[in-house]
């Protein structure tokens, strides 16, 4: 039985250093911070714990808690254990950092009160194995980093951000409220477990499509799609920390609730395919506006914006194995990338001349493209390729326009040669990483989430569109210093850089700022 409550001790964990927090002195805490440390280390270690007896079993579950339906439950499989681990670190991490980052703050204390206390909400979510522990954990994150968000409440710019991520968040959890209830009217339970199964038995699908709908809206609020995003670009007024947390964790909640309830999505081709519309649209649109901001902090935001749109796209495609894959890759990339911002501008500023070293013409990015292809077909083969969902060997392809950005710049004409051998090296290790980690990802997640399904006359064509997209993109990304400041770009320009305005529509949808209810 001790075994089955293991991986619910590391939220416990983070909820009792959350109350030591609220309870000791609240500027320089030092004791008190040094307790939250080892707690968060401790944490980490169960979730190591809880992934290695998962791996020791052999089973895809751990041990349930209580009984289903109403009853308290604990979900521990290959999903749960990687985000748990993930979560952890990244908890970890944070914790560490935002003690020296925040030494002296005069509200110290209740920020790492509130900062345990978002970190506990998020571990409850991915081990919840009933529907609506699922739904409080899901709600009960958006509250606690709500708090944080207005750390600095008198700052005008965090209140219109903290503002709007409350409008979104309730939006998002009045939907997975929605798709819990109709969860439990569907299947008489709100245990995952038995959903899952029934789900994957074909039963019960007469309200499939609302089910996904409903879930896929939450997904979408919660992962700042487009049109919804604006709150994300918003929040850089609150502390680095916690913009390393919700960039690394607790933006990936939406794509963790659609791989969770895979099976579940699986019963409604259409939604999944307004996924790979949404979540496609707000890649390109992020990747595209991320090249015209100037501010680290915010190009990482749009950076964002545009890896979550990626990964509710890889949902859409039935990719689930390869989501889970790219939230834990993303995570730990935007976590790195956020608390190292700081160190970024000063290397920027070091730089005597700013710029690309060899900017590519056309002939070096066509050529770029068609030996990233090749790279893709070798790798590809010798992993495999012939055995690989049509959907997977597209998400590879797509993945690839990366490698001819980078072979575009070692192919140009003022590339040193030094250049072109690294970004070759670079190429050929992206792309059999790429292989090597889709390989791990489906046999990890093998027996736990479901097969791709073959792609039917929707699908192909979302396929095509997706690739002639996303190849377009590259190819301007490639070549985006030649454009860039071209005066024919200009207008271009300004207008990627405002993100086409739709966070203005949507800041006059609501009817303005007022602030007085925002704290």
């Amino acid at each position: 039985m001790f075994i089955a409550f293991l991986p619910l001790l590391a939220p416990i964990v983070f909820a009792a250093l959350a109350f030591i927090a609220f309870r000791g002195p609240q500027m320089r805490p030092a004791a008190v911070l040094r307790i939250v440390e080892t707690g968060a280390i401790v944490a980490m270690a169960v979730a190591g714990a809880s992934a290695l007896i998962l791996a020791l079993s052999g089973s895809a579950t751990s041990p349930l808690i209580g009984a289903g339906g109403l009853g308290f439950s604990v979900r521990l499989d290959p999903v749960s254990a990687v985000i748990l681990l993930l979560v952890s670190f990244v908890g970890w991490v944070v914790v560490r950092f935002s003690a020296t980052y925040m030494d002296g703050e005069a509200r110290q204390g209740r920020f790492t009160g509130w900062l345990c206390l978002t970190l506990a909400a998020v571990m409850l979510l991915v081990v919840a194995g009933n529907v609506f522990q699922l739904a409080i954990a899901w709600i009960a994150t958006s509250l606690a980093l709500h708090k944080l968000l207005l750390h600095y409440p008198e700052r005008i710019a965090a209140q219109r951000a903290a503002r709007k991520k409350w409008i979104t968040a309730r939006l998002g959890d009045a939907a997975m409220l929605a798709a819990m209830v109709l969860i439990f009217v569907t299947y008489g339970t709100g245990d995952v477990i038995s959903i899952l199964e029934a789900a994957r038995g074909g039963e019960e699908t007469r309200f499939a499509t609302w089910i996904a709908a409903a879930l896929a809206m939450a997904a979408i609020l919660k992962s700042a799609q487009f049109p919804m995003h604006g709150w994300l670009t918003e929040v850089m007024e609150t502390p680095t920390p916690v913009s390393a947390l919700l960039h690394a964790g607790v933006i990936n909640a939406g794509g963790f609730l659609l791989i969770r309830f895979a099976d579940v999505m699986l019963l409604s081709p259409a939604v999944l395919a307004v996924l790979v519309m949404i979540g496609g649209f707000t890649a390109l649109f992020g990747g595209l506006v991320m090249l015209t901001q100037s501010a680290v902090k915010t190009s990482l935001a749009w950076s964002t914006v545009a890896q979550m749109g990626f990964m509710i796209l890889q949902c859409g495609l039935a990719l689930f194995p390869l989501a889970l894959l790219h939230i834990a890759a993303h995570s730990l990339y935007k976590a790195h990338a956020f608390l190292a911002s700081g160190g970024a501008v000063e290397g920027v500023a070091a730089i005597r001349r700013p710029g690309p070293v060899a900017i590519p013409n056309s002939i070096a990015v066509g050529r770029a493209f068609l030996i990233a292809l090749a790279i893709y077909a070798v790798a590809g083969f010798a992993f495999g390729l012939t055995g690989k969902s049509p959907q997977a060997i597209a998400l590879g392809a797509i993945l690839i326009f990366g490698v001819a950005y980078l072979l575009a710049q070692g192919l140009a004409d003022a590339a040193p040669r030094v250049l072109t051998q690294r970004t070759a090296t670079y190429s050929v290790a992206a792309t059999v990483g790429y292989f090597a980690l889709q390989t791990g990802a489906e046999w990890l997640t093998a027996g736990t989430l479901p097969p791709t399904p073959p792609p039917g006359p929707l699908e192909w064509a979302l396929i095509v569109l997706a690739l002639l997209s996303f190849g377009l993109v590259a190819v301007v990304q490639a070549m985006f210093p030649l454009w860039a400041y071209h005066p024919a770009a200009a207008g271009l320009r300004v207008h990627l850089s405002n993100g086409l305005y739709a966070n203005a529509v949507f800041d006059k949808l609501l009817g303005g700022w007022s602030t007085k209810h925002s704290s």
